[in-house]
């Protein structure tokens, strides 16, 4: 065993040493040559540059607050990098916590908004006995620190590794991450499969990145990823869930998951969905996925909420289909059937991704509904009606209507039932004249028939 982290030690060193970057090679872009102005930075983000500035160290923003601003974007949060050590940033800021056990971070509080401060990073020779190594060439701790040289090494695109300096108001590149900027090249900085085994979710990072800028991936990078996706099912199955709302809730779901399946990644986050795909009649069940993904993005581009448990249960649905179909041909009742399906599935797939207990019940219960939408007649439909997870599980019935799952007219029922009023509603579930005379009937036939029987046991 150790033979081995000693040999993917010097492989990720030999790596670095051809590839980190020296200060001759740094490009520094003036105030001129960029479209970054202070105007377009949280004023919060400012307070923390500025101090620590005026505190006597380095100060810089990094990562994907450069690379949006860049591009002309509101930054959804603002990361800034420094020579500081934790210990040194919490004294300069009162409203500082320290946080993180693999790498120290400082977080500066300022009401909701936070600042990430990140002491620069250390890399080469100087790993080796801090540094650990699994036996896949993953990365289980880095705690050194280092200098913005060094600290250069530890991101992973070369996008993502432009250093925005408040002393001059310039943009430091030690990786040729303006070129691939302008170029809309996403390029991993180092040797791809390198980078890959040291973090495989690297891989789902790249897909989001690209979709998300609309950038290509670059060759070595596009090459690495699908002979090495399997490497993510050794990443816990909680850290991939959050990597999964990351990729499906940012408005560009439907893109992500076709990229996603391209290389060969979404059948490692979600297997049982991607072995029903390879069975679909007729464009079912991928055209259900295809429309829950659509009218995801248009939620979140109209500015409106989009629940992870909704998304999840359109993903799973089909393997829920198969499980509980098999269940009904051993003799179980439908709704019987679809709960045991339900367990099942989710049991299987938390392996992958590890669903927390609030999200896996609710997609359990708007299954679970799915059966009582066929109830038309009586109090049913009322009680349905009321219960808490009506809308989702009616808007999944629509979903379902719509891609061929469900019966088209039924769910044209439901939408008028909603609207009615309750005299209305009265009407519409009392049973069909003809029905009522069906029952009384054989209510009357079944009175006739005791009192003949008896009179003939008499005679």
């Amino acid at each position: 065993m150790k033979t081995i982290l000693n040999f993917f030690k010097k492989l990720v060193n030999s790596a670095r040493n051809e590839t980190v970057p020296s200060a001759a090679e740094v490009k520094i872009y003036p105030r001129s040559a960029h479209t970054i102005s202070r105007t377009q930075i949280s004023e919060n983000a400012l307070k923390v540059l500025y101090r620590l500035q005026k505190s006597g160290f380095d100060a810089y923003l990094v990562g994907g607050c450069v690379r949006d601003l860049l591009l002309g974007r509101e930054p959804k949060d603002f990361d800034v990098a420094t020579n500081a050590d934790p210990e040194q940033i919490r004294k300069i800021f009162r409203n500082c916590r320290l946080i993180g056990r693999r790498f120290r971070l400082a977080h500066v509080h300022f009401g909701r908004e936070v600042i990430e401060v990140a002491t620069f990073r250390g890399g080469g020779e100087e790993q080796n006995d801090r540094q650990m190594l699994n036996k896949e060439g993953r990365l289980l701790r880095d705690n050194v620190y280092g200098t913005i040289e060094e600290d250069v090494w530890r991101r992973d695109f070369t996008v993502n590794a432009l250093y925005y300096n408040i002393r001059d108001f310039s943009v430091v590149d030690y990786t040729g991450g303006m070129e691939d900027h302008r170029a809309g090249m996403l390029r991993l900085i180092g040797d791809p499969e390198t980078r890959f085994r040291e973090d495989p979710v690297r891989m789902l990072r790249a897909v989001r990145f690209a979709v998300k800028l609309g950038f290509k991936l670059h060759p070595d990078c596009e090459k690495s990823i699908p002979e090495l996706a399997e490497l993510l099912s050794n990443i816990p199955s909680a850290r991939l869930y959050d990597e999964a709302l990351k990729l499906f809730l940012s408005g560009y779901a439907l893109q992500t998951f076709e990229m996603l399946r391209h290389y060969g990644l979404f059948k490692v986050l979600f297997p049982a969905t991607e072995s029903s795909l390879a069975i679909e009649e007729n464009g079912f069940p991928k055209l259900l996925l295809i429309k829950a993904l659509e009218n995801s993005d248009n939620r979140i581009a109209e500015g409106k909420t989009v629940t992870a448990y909704f998304l999840l249960a359109a993903f799973l649905w089909e393997p829920v289909q198969v499980e509980a179909k098999e269940n009904m041909i051993q003799g179980m009742v439908e709704y019987i059937a679809y709960q045991e399906a339900a367990g099942k599935v989710i049991s299987r797939q938390i392996k992958s991704t590890a669903l927390p207990r609030h999200i896996s019940m609710a997609m359990r219960e708007v299954w679970n509904l799915q059966p009582r939408f066929a109830a038309r007649i009586g109090s049913k439909p009322n009680r349905l009606l009321k219960h808490p997870r009506f809308r989702a599980a009616y808007d999944f019935f629509v979903l379902r209507a719509e891609t061929g799952g469900a019966d088209p007219e039924l769910a044209d029922w439901w939408r008028r039932y909603q609207d009615a009023s309750e005299a209305e509603q009265r009407k519409m579930t009392q049973p069909s004249r003809r029905l009522q005379h069906g029952k009384s009937c054989r209510k009357k036939n079944f009175r006739k028939n005791p009192s003949s029987n008896a009179t003939g046991n008499e005679s």
